[in-house]
């Protein structure tokens, strides 16, 4: 009796055990990202990543200018100031009286003669 009594308790735990591995589905794990969304996303990193690098190239180049017009602008003020420096120079050497005070020096006598500036001779 106990053998059979043994048997009758496992037989209906057996069954249960075959039913519910019956009714178990199978859940398909759903991706978190389609495959077109990622292509999509890659593209539009992609585009990203080259206009950043367009926009750090474009603006290097014009610093760059910009730095290379500062130091042209730099010449040209220097270059005017010595122009001005210049032309003062000029007109300090070309005054009528240091000319006379040279030709006496250098022995040179002017009788009753004007001396005038070579700019106001021809107006």
């Amino acid at each position: 009796m106990s053998v059979e009594h043994a048997r009758r308790e496992q037989q209906p735990l057996q069954q249960p055990n075959k039913q519910k591995q019956v009714k178990v589905k199978v859940h398909k794990k759903k991706q978190w990202i389609s495959t077109g969304e990622k292509f999509l996303y890659s593209i539009a990193t992609a585009a990203v990543v080259a206009s950043s690098l367009f926009l750090v190239q474009f603006s290097s180049s014009t610093d760059a200018l910009n730095r290379d017009i500062r130091s042209l602008e730099q010449n040209i003020s220097s270059q005017e100031a010595k122009n001005e420096n210049l032309a003062y120079q000029v007109k300090e050497l070309s005054n009528p009286d240091r000319i006379l005070q040279i030709a006496k020096e250098n022995g040179l006598d002017i009788q009753n003669a004007q001396v005038k500036q070579a700019g106001t001779i021809g107006n």
